[in-house]
């Protein structure tokens, strides 16, 4: 009787201690699923994102959104975000941008547009198609700034010891490592045709939404084990700001975010809100020929 009365206490005392463990290898076995994509069907060729929603793994009302971004898209793309963003009770977007900020219909003034902005809208006239800001309407109630301030990110760089140039220069040493390793699905010579191509705004956009789905290796350089102000830190911020909005009792959030910033998300809901996704739907950004 006491033996048997000893080896009950014990294995209690056991599955007590191993609960935590036990919690943190359901959180290791969940798969994490894809959030870009290259859709190459006959007929719907095209540069996707996901929607993938997350729920509390034990049960609730209160779901979380991951939406992928592509800061230049196709306009339809666009509408059909603006559309979706109004069944959200919040929905958390990226800027880094002082607090307060007002973001008017259309983007606003274009002679005060930061260097990579100005970049970003030369693509957008290269490849055909619209830039994000111009598009996304901004101005809903619903819509809550959840990103670093710049005075934040110039901070978290600089107690990161890092710099633009030191994160160009990690990007394109990644970038020549996968070409020289085989890893990437392009060539100098692909460029070259996809210039000379007749239909030249296409065989870019086929060449570089390849180059956007298999850019994994070169981001995972950037991010480092620390994590970096350009991802990590910022999404940090943004799950702050996820909390805040959750203890409104509101039910359903959207995170608005470059597809980059996601895998990061999805770790971090996993573990530290103790979600998993529960399903995905695919948004057309780059309809290809």
């Amino acid at each position: 009787m006491k033996n048997t009365l000893f080896n009950q206490t014990t294995a209690l005392i056991l599955i007590v201690l191993c609960l935590p463990m036990v919690a943190d290898a359901l959180q290791a076995n969940i798969e994490e699923p894809a959030f870009i994509q290259l859709n190459e069907q006959p007929g719907n060729k095209a540069l996707q994102v996901s929607v993938v929603r997350y729920k509390p793994r034990m049960g609730g009302d209160q779901y979380v959104d991951l939406v992928g971004a592509v800061h230049v898209g196709d306009k339809q793309y666009y509408q059909g975000l603006n559309e979706l963003f109004k069944g959200y009770d919040a929905v958390l977007y990226e800027l880094v941008a002082p607090e307060g900020t007002y973001i008017p219909k259309g983007g606003g003034d274009k002679k005060d547009t930061s260097w990579l902005s100005s970049i970003q809208l030369g693509m957008k006239d290269l490849l055909g198609l619209s830039f994000q800001m111009e598009e996304i309407d901004y101005t809903q109630n619903h819509f809550v700034h959840a990103d670093f301030t710049p005075e934040e990110f110039s901070q978290s760089m600089k107690d990161k010891g890092e710099s633009i140039f030191g994160m160009v220069f990690k990007m394109w040493r990644a970038g020549i490592s996968q070409q020289l390793s085989g890893q990437s699905s392009s060539s100098d010579m692909d460029l070259m045709m996809a210039l000379m191509s007749s239909d030249r705004q296409n065989a870019l956009k086929s060449l570089m939404a390849k180059e956007l789905v298999n850019s994994d290796g070169v981001l995972k350089v950037l991010e480092g084990p620390e994590g970096s102000t350009l991802v990590a830190a910022r999404n940090q911020k943004a799950l702050h700001v996820l909390k805040r909005e959750m203890a409104k009792n509101n039910q359903s959030f959207a995170i608005f975010y470059g597809a980059a910033h996601l895998s990061d998300f999805h770790q971090r809901l996993v573990r530290d809100f103790d979600m998993v996704p529960v399903s995905t739907q695919w948004l057309d950004a780059w309809k290809l020929k």
